[in-house]
C-alpha cells in the first residue's frame, strides 16, 4: 500500500476540501474532528505581557516555522524563500537574501552558517552576508530544523530518514532509514543531539539513538505499540522532537505513552498513557506535556507522576508548551498565547497576536522575553511584566 499521511488520508476520504485547508491546524490529526473551541476564560491580573515589536515575513502556507536566535541576531524564513536576519532587541533587518527556492524547514543558524530546506528536498547553506555555500540533497521535503551540533549537521526528511552532512562542504557522513507503517502522520519532528547520542522518534512507536560518528544504532527502545484493528487506530507515531539529557532520553507517541529510557544503553526507566502530537518541554523538574485533547500536563522527570493538569484550552489547537522561568506558555490555532504558573498550571497571563496559527513552541530571546513566528508571518517578540 502506497504510504500516505493521515492529513492526505483524510482529504481522499473528502473530509477536507483541499490540501491547503487540512494544514489549518499545523498538520494536526485531531484538527479535522468536529470539536467545539474552548471559549477564553477570565483572568486575573497576575501577569501583563507586552509585545516589544513585531515584523511579518513570507507566510509559513502548509508548513512550520520558528525563528532561531544567535547571539543578538534573530533569523526568520516563510516559505515564499525570503530569508531574514533581524536585530532581536528591536526587530530591525540586518540582512535580507533570497533562497535557491521556496522553503519548507525554518532556519537552522550559528555565527558561520545558515541552513534550510527547500521543498524539492534539497538543504541549502549560505553564510550570514546571504552567499551561497553548498546544496545537498535529501529522500525528500525536509519540514524539521536541522540541528547542527560542532561540525556536523543532523537532517530529518519527511520519509523519515535521518542523515549527517558535514557542516563546512555538505557532504554526506551517513544516513539512517528503516521501513515505516503504511499510514502515518505527517509532521515536522526533529532529533536531538547530546555529546555523541543523536536521538530520532519514528512511526511506529519506536526510539532510536544513532552514533553521531558514524550513524550507527547505539539502541532502540519502544516507546508505545500500534493498537486496535483499523489502521488508523494503530497509529502510535512520535511525532514531536524526544527529549534528551544526561539522565534520561524520553519521547511521547501519538495514541501511545510517553517514556523515559537510559541515554547510555536504552533500558526502560518509566512510561505512562498519554497521548500527544505536539510534544513537550522540561525544566529543572518536571515535563509540561500538551496531549491530544489540548490539555496542558506536568508529570515528575523522575517517574512520570501527575503534578497538575490544565483542561480548559479544549480544542484550540495548542501547541508544544515552553517552559519559561515561573511560566508555562503555548500557543493555540488562532494565535492566542497562553501563560500559565509553572507551579498548579493555573491561567495568569493572555496576549493576542495576528489571529493565526501558532504551531511551535516559542523561542526565548532573554529571561524576560520571548519570540513566536504565526501561520500568517508575523513574528512578534513578547516580554512579560
Amino acid at each position: 500500500m502506497k504510504r500516505l499521511s493521515l492529513v492526505g488520508l483524510f482529504c481522499l476520504l473528502g473530509a477536507c476540501t483541499s490540501v491547503k485547508d487540512s494544514f489549518n491546524h499545523w498538520f494536526r490529526p485531531g484538527a479535522l474532528a468536529e470539536s467545539k473551541m474552548s471559549a477564553l476564560v477570565p483572568l486575573p491580573v497576575l501577569v501583563k505581557p507586552k509585545i516589544l515589536w513585531q515584523r511579518r515575513v513570507g507566510a509559513a502556507e502548509q508548513y512550520i516555522f520558528s525563528p532561531k536566535v544567535v547571539g543578538n541576531t534573530l533569523w526568520v524564513s516563510g516559505a515564499n524563500g525570503r530569508v531574514y536576519s533581524l536585530a532581536a532587541n528591536t526587530g530591525a533587518i540586518n540582512k535580507e537574501f533570497r533562497a535557491g527556492g521556496n522553503i519548507s524547514s525554518g532556519v537552522a543558524a550559528n555565527a558561520k552558517i545558515v541552513v534550510l530546506g527547500t521543498d524539492k528536498g534539497e538543504m541549502m547553506a549560505y553564510n550570514p552576508a546571504g552567499q551561497w555555500l553548498w546544496k545537498s540533497q535529501l529522500s525528500s521535503q525536509l519540514l524539521s530544523v536541522p540541528v547542527m551540533n560542532n561540525e556536523l549537521i543532523v537532517a530529518r526528511s519527511s520519509d523519515g530518514a535521518v542523515f549527517g552532512f558535514d557542516q563546512a562542504t555538505g557532504a554526506r557522513r551517513w544516513n539512517y532509514q528503516r521501513s515505516t507503517p503504511s499510514l502515518l502522520v505527517r509532521n515536522a519532528s526533529s532529533v536531538t543531539i547530546l555529546e555523541n547520542i543523536v536521538l530520532a522518534g519514528f512511526p511506529g512507536g519506536r526510539l532510536v539513538a544513532l552514533n553521531k560518528v558514524s550513524g550507527a544504532v547505539a539502541w532502540e527502545s519502544v516507546v508505545a505499540l500500534p493498537k486496535g484493528t483499523t489502521e488508523l487506530e494503530r497509529v502510535a507515531d512520535i511525532t514531536s522532537t524526544p527529549y534528551l539529557d544526561s539522565e534520561r532520553a524520553c519521547a511521547i507517541a501519538y495514541q501511545g505513552k510517553v517514556a523515559c529510557f537510559d541515554p547510555l544503553g536504552g533500558s526502560a526507566l518509566w512510561n505512562r498513557d498519554i497521548s500527544s502530537y505536539v510534544g513537550m518541554d522540561a525544566d529543572e523538574s518536571n515535563f509540561y506535556i500538551v496531549d491530544d485533547k489540548d490539555s496542558v500536563l506536568a508529570v515528575t522527570k523522575s517517574a512520570g507522576s501527575s503534578v497538575w493538569k490544565q483542561d480548559k484550552l479544549a480544542a484550540r489547537g495548542l501547541s508544544r508548551p515552553l517552559a519559561f522561568g515561573r511560566y508555562v506558555i503555548v500557543g493555540d490555532s488562532v494565535g492566542y498565547l497562553h501563560i500559565l504558573s509553572r507551579e498548579d498550571g493555573a491561567f495568569v497571563g493572555r496576549i493576542a497576536t495576528d489571529g493565526s496559527a501558532i504551531g511551535v513552541a516559542p523561542t526565548i530571546l532573554d529571561l524576560t522575553s520571548f519570540v513566536v513566528q504565526t501561520r500568517k508571518g508575523g513574528i512578534f517578540a513578547i516580554t512579560l511584566q
